[in-house]
Parts: C-alpha cells; sequence; structure tokens
C-alpha cells in the first residue's frame, strides 16, 4: 500500500476515536488528506509585542511574561476565570469562560507565552481566551518561528484536536516521512523549477506547515499555489486533445441554401465584427472532422441567438437535424418565437416540444422527428427522454447550460447514431477569464464581446423607498411615451415554485401600483411560480402584444420573454439579488434600441456587500466587468453554475487572489503539451507518471 494512503488511524496521537471524528468533521482519511489540511494562517512567534505597547487597534498579540494572579469568580454558569499578567512594561487580566478544568492547571509565578486579541474596558487591557503555552527551558534559546494555526471545529476540539493538536499530529506524520525525503517524489521538472524559482516540493510540504519565517512560508505557498493550478489546467487541456484526436465529429464543409438565403435575405443589419469571428471559429470547428464542444459567451442583447441560428444552418445545409435545449419552458418558447421569426421563408419544419406537449400532437411529432421531417426541434429537459429518437442528429445548441447536468447532456449526446453531434453551449453570464479557464478549460472558448450598433447603455439608479413617488414618475412618463415596464421581486430560493411569503411580497405591491396606475388608464400582468403555466403563459403573452403596460413577477427566469417595446426595468428590494442577476434582469429592457432604465430599489439598511452591489450596478453595464466584481464578492464556488465544478477545489490557491498565476500555468501547460503531447520526452517524465499516479489515488505522487 501507498504510505500516503494510509488510514489516518495509524499515526500516532490519532487512534480510533479521533480517526473517526476527523474523518466525519474534515473529511481527513488517509495520511495525504491530512497533509493537504493547511494552516489558513499563522502566528507569528518570531515578534514579542509589551504590554505597554498593545493599542486599542492592535490585532492579535504574543506577549511574554510572568502570571502573577489567578482567581475564580461567580458561581455557577456564570463562573469564569480571572488572572493577571506581567512583563517588564505593564499588566493585562487574562479572563476564561470555558475550558476551566484545563485553565486551573495554570502555575502562578511561571513564565508563559500569551497569544489572543487584546479589549479594553474602562482603560483596562485584557484578552479573552487568549493562547498559553509554559516557556519550557528547552524553548529559551530556540530561534522562534511562525506557528500554523488549522481550521477545527468543536468536536474536535472536545477531542483534543484543537489547532494545536492537529499541529501535533502534523508533526508525528513529518517525523514518519523525515527519515526518507524521497517518501515525497517530486512532481515537477527540474527545468521548470528553475524557470520559476520554485523550491522542491518535499521542501514546500514542511515549510507550509512548519516555516521558520514568512519568507519561507511564502515560498511554500507559491511552490504548492503553482501545482495546484499547473496539473488542473495539464489534466484539462490534455483531456481537450484527447477528445479532438479521439471522438470524431461529422464534417459539415457546405454553406449552402438555407444558409445563404438567411444572411442575404433575412438578416435586417451588418453583423458585429464579434459576431462574424465566433461564426468562422464555429465553422471551422465542424470542418474538421472531431466533435465541436465550444462555450459561446455574450452579454444579454450581444447576439448570441443569431450567430447559434446560422450554426444550426449550416447543420442543416449538410443534410443533419438538430436542437436547441432550453431550461425552462418559457425560455424554450421564447427560441421558438425568435427562430420562427429568423426562419421565415426559409422553408423550415421547426417545433416544440416541451412537458406539455401531449397525446396525439406528441405522437405525430415524435413520427416526424424520427422520420426526419423536423429541421429543428426546440425543446426543455423533454428532449432527453427515451422516446425521442432523431434521424440524423447533427447538432445541438444547449441554452444556459450550467441549468442542465452532465448526465442530462451525455444523454442528448447519445441521441445522434454514428458521432456525437457538435456541441454548442451558450450561457448570457459572462464568465471571468480566470473562471472559464477553470470550470470551463476543457471547453473552446468564443466570446461576443461586442453589442450590436445602435443599442444604447441602460441607464440605472438606486433610489431608496423614501423615493418611490420618483419611481412612480419615471414610469408614468415611459407609459405615455407608449413603453412597457417590468417590476420584479425577488425569490429566496430559486426553484419551480416560490414560497408563499414571496407572493405575498408581489401582492401587496400589486396593490400599490393599482392605486397608483388605476384602471381602465392602465392594464398590469401579474405572474408568479404558483400559477398555472397556461395562466403564466396568458399573462406573458397578453405583456408581449403590448395589452398591458406594466408587468409584475417574482420569477426572474420567466420574465425571459422578449419584449422590444420594455423600457424600464423596477427591481424591489434589489438588495437580495446577485450581481449576475441583477445584470440579467436589465438586459431584458432597451431591445428596441431606444432610452432604457433600470431602477434598483431598496431600504436604507444595506449591507457592505449590498452596497457594493448597488454602486457596481450603476457604474457599469459591462457584463464582463460585473462578472469579474461578483467573483471577488462571492468567489468562484458560489458563481452560477460552478457549485458543482470538483475542478475548483483547490487546497491553496484561489483564483481571485492568484489569477496570474493561473494564466501562467496554462500558459506553461499548453507550451508543454505543444512541444510533447504524449509527455514522452526524459524531462517530462516525472509529469507523466504524477498524472497516472494521481489519477489513481488523487494524492501527490508520494511513493511508500
Amino acid at each position: 500500500m501507498n504510505f500516503f494512503n494510509k488510514s489516518i488511524e495509524y499515526l500516532k496521537g490519532v487512534g480510533t476515536l479521533r480517526a473517526d471524528i476527523l474523518k466525519r468533521e474534515l473529511g481527513i482519511f488517509t495520511y495525504h488528506q491530512l497533509l493537504q489540511h493547511y494552516p489558513f494562517r499563522y502566528v507569528d512567534k518570531t515578534k514579542f509585542h509589551l504590554i505597554k505597547d498593545i493599542k486599542d487597534e492592535s490585532e492579535y498579540v504574543q506577549i511574554k511574561g510572568v502570571l502573577r494572579t489567578i482567581n475564580s469568580i461567580g458561581e455557577g454558569r456564570k463562573r469564569r476565570l480571572s488572572g493577571v499578567f506581567r512583563d517588564q512594561s505593564g499588566s493585562l487580566e487574562l479572563t476564561w469562560f470555558k475550558g476551566l478544568h484545563w485553565v486551573q492547571k495554570l502555575a502562578v509565578g511561571k513564565e508563559y507565552i500569551v497569544y489572543g486579541k487584546p479589549t479594553f474596558f474602562n482603560q483596562r487591557k485584557s484578552i479573552v481566551h487568549p493562547e498559553i503555552s509554559l516557556v519550557k527551558p528547552e524553548q529559551k534559546d530556540k530561534a522562534p518561528t511562525l506557528s500554523p494555526v488549522y481550521h477545527s471545529t468543536e468536536k474536535l476540539k472536545a477531542k483534543g484536536l484543537d489547532s494545536k493538536g492537529i499541529s501535533t499530529i502534523m508533526k508525528n506524520l513529518f517525523l514518519k516521512i523525515h527519515p526518507s525525503r524521497s517518501t515525497i517524489e517530486e512532481s515537477l521538472p527540474l527545468y521548470l523549477r528553475q524557470q520559476l524559482h520554485l523550491i522542491d516540493r518535499y521542501s514546500a510540504l514542511l515549510a507550509i506547515h512548519f516555516p521558520h519565517n514568512k519568507q519561507q512560508q511564502q515560498q511554500a505557498a507559491q511552490r504548492i499555489k503553482f501545482e495546484e493550478f499547473f496539473f488542473m489546467q495539464l489534466r484539462m487541456l490534455r483531456s481537450k486533445q484527447q477528445k479532438r484526436i479521439g471522438i470524431r465529429g461529422y464534417i459539415f464543409k457546405v454553406i449552402g441554401e438555407h444558409f445563404n438565403r438567411f444572411y442575404h435575405n433575412n438578416l435586417k443589419f451588418e453583423l458585429t465584427g464579434a459576431q462574424k469571428r465566433v461564426l468562422k471559429e464555429i465553422r471551422a470547428d465542424m470542418a474538421t472532422g472531431h466533435q465541436m464542444n465550444r462555450l459561446l459567451q455574450g452579454d444579454v442583447g450581444s447576439g448570441k441567438t443569431i450567430v447559434a441560428f446560422m450554426s444550426l444552418l449550416i447543420a442543416l445545409d449538410n443534410g443533419f437535424q438538430t436542437a436547441l435545449m432550453a431550461p425552462t419552458e418559457i425560455l424554450a418558447q421564447q427560441h421558438l418565437s425568435s427562430i420562427l421569426e429568423m426562419a421565415d421563408g426559409l422553408d423550415l419544419n421547426i417545433q416544440l416540444l416541451t412537458g406539455t406537449v401531449k397525446g396525439k400532437k406528441r405522437k405525430s411529432l415524435l413520427e416526424d422527428l424520427a422520420a426526419g421531417n423536423i429541421d429543428i426541434l426546440i425543446g426543455t429537459h423533454a428532449l432527453i427522454e427515451d422516446p425521442v429518437v432523431f434521424k440524423n442528429l447533427g447538432m445541438v445548441v444547449v441554452d444556459e447550460q450550467h441549468r442542465f447536468g452532465v448526465v442530462q447532456r451525455a444523454k442528448m449526446w447519445r441521441k445522434s447514431k454514428l458521432n456525437p453531434p457538435h456541441i454548442l453551449v451558450m450561457t448570457a453570464t459572462p464568465i471571468p477569464r480566470t473562471l472559464a479557464m477553470t470550470a470551463y478549460g476543457d471547453l473552446d472558448v468564443s466570446v461576443i464581446d461586442e453589442m450590436p450598433p445602435g443599442r444604447k447603455p441602460i441607464t440605472t439608479y438606486h433610489k431608496f423607498e423614501s423615493q418611490r413617488l420618483w419611481t412612480f414618475g419615471q414610469m408614468k412618463r415611459e407609459i405615455a411615451k407608449g413603453h412597457q415596464v417590468y417590476i420584479v421581486y425577488p425569490l429566496i430560493e430559486e426553484s419551480e415554485y416560490e414560497g408563499l411569503s414571496e407572493v405575498k411580497d408581489l401582492m401587496e405591491g400589486f396593490v400599490a401600483i393599482e392605486r397608483e396606475f388605476p384602471k381602465p388608464k392602465y392594464q398590469i400582468s401579474v405572474v408568479h411560480g404558483r400559477q398555472k403555466p397556461e395562466d403564466k403563459k396568458m399573462e406573458m403573452d397578453r405583456f408581449a402584444r403590448g395589452e398591458t403596460q406594466i408587468l409584475m413577477a417574482t420569477t426572474v427566469i420567466e420574465v425571459g420573454v422578449n419584449v422590444p417595446n420594455a423600457s424600464i426595468m423596477v427591481i424591489e428590494n434589489a438588495e437580495r439579488f446577485g450581481l449576475a442577476q441583477l445584470h440579467q434582469l436589465r438586459g431584458r429592457v432597451g431591445r428596441g434600441g431606444g432610452d432604457a432604465y433600470c431602477i434598483l430599489m431598496t431600504g436604507f439598511k444595506l449591507s457592505s456587500d449590498g452596497r457594493f452591489r448597488m454602486q457596481t450596478m450603476t457604474e457599469t453595464t459591462d457584463g464582463f466587468k460585473i462578472s469579474e466584481a461578483d467573483l471577488k464578492l462571492r468567489g468562484p464556488g458560489n458563481i452560477e453554475g460552478t457549485q458543482q465544478s470538483g475542478v475548483l477545489n483547490f487546497k491553496l490557491a484561489n483564483i481571485v487572489q492568484d489569477g496570474a498565476m493561473l494564466r501562467q500555468a496554462r500558459t506553461i501547460a499548453q507550451q508543454i503539451l505543444a512541444k510533447d503531447p504524449q509527455l514522452n520526452l526524459a524531462e517530462h517524465q516525472v509529469l507523466s507518471k504524477y498524472l497516472k499516479l494521481t489519477q489513481k489515488t488523487h494524492g501527490f505522487g508520494l511513493i511508500s
């Protein structure tokens, strides 16, 4: 058995009971998982503070002195221990409310090292629940170091595995490793380490846990972070390379009648440079004989749908059927409407398949599909069901792919008989470059980073509840011009049916809006998740036809209907939305080319995050800047679509703070694979061996 795959219970100081808690609380089962439980900060034991120098704003401090008194105060639950601690410059109070049994073992008159955050009360300095350790004779002459601080839990602390306890078992692990440094195998070629000034692997792992100084800790962190990024990129790029070589795709070389008729007759405006560039990338992919797997990013209104439709026309011109899969029925309906409009006069059979298409109509549609009579099938998850059989599926467009699981997408790919279909994945959520390199690193990425001419930036305001009359005035002015208004209420948890509280918010808002915008002069549509699908569709259609001037909705995604005449988006309780949602909603207005407005309504009490979101939205309409801000605010693991992405589970690296290093790691991985695709060169054997080993064990490339 590999040394580092040994169960944690066999390590000195752990045992069966502690091992069970480590497994449950921290997911640490083996030696290598313990080794990857890195400190999250360090106590600087190289510095000692004098009590007289401690200021009100001081952070954590370390003091060496003598415990002068220790007394028990109060009874029962109110009991606490209080001690006076003195150094050569002054004294302060130490207080403990918990762990009194352990603290009572402290001895008056002995020299201790105390660490903690000072507080001030009535001009008196004190530290509550300090870390305290006896200065032992053998420590007197030792050079101080940085002391690691590890994440722990209450259950672990109860079993003696607080940060200090974890540090002790970590030392025991290194005692087992130390006799032979070769237990930890090197994973990076010598030339690469020299080029990047990286320390060796053993030194990095030792120094990340037990550094002697800040410089050593930083060198260790740099080596480990680079390794995390580099091997993640190397795996992804190799996977992409192998897919490109190994998975055959249909060859679409013909640019034929459908594409040309649309381009010359139906296209009402000149494509942007970005749209043309992306189309060239897609055409080149589909002509190679390898399966296309491409992510198409573009802001709301940037013209992704036209690019996707023209890509489908290429597949049709080459004699294949196509499909477009959307996450909801409303979005599928919207795609059907826009594609029917674009395909006018092209003599195409375009059909919709959702859960509500039933009976004879469904049976007839499935028969036509299997016979090859349907050119473009648009639908929801219903497309992946077993009875849905294509005669020759050649291309699939997936809209907002983060809403579809891997299994669902795989079922769609299997609908093609000979080769897998070409895949174009669309997202209207601009993805920061660092996140795209990780969460979608195995896809080719195309970006439409240019808005169609004539589309004006949307003016965004942040208004408080006290300014509601101003908002009503704006709405009335736009309605008087013949325009329409969205009012969206937040949905705390996005699900098919929202809770009653959200509907209550909406209905209370409806009463206020109806009072301010009375019938018959104004007509209002209301949409919420507890309505029947046919009722929702009816209300949305009334708004789309211009029969109602105001659409009030609780469900964010259902405002996906395309109404070019809508010029104002009012977002109630805007602080309860994320930046990406706010930006998506804002993009629903201004599609007619005129002036458009987004009004963010909030209460006065805003968190710092809420204030930052409102400020970001009013300062920029650039989706990529907003997504970068969102990434900094929430971290990569919470950005839509990345929660389940295992590639983001870095132990030390952070794609926000270490973005430059991630880009460097990707560039180097690309250079190595371009020179040596199979990693056969002598200097790359270490990489090949490490990849094979970690594929099986998910370890460090450690040998027994």
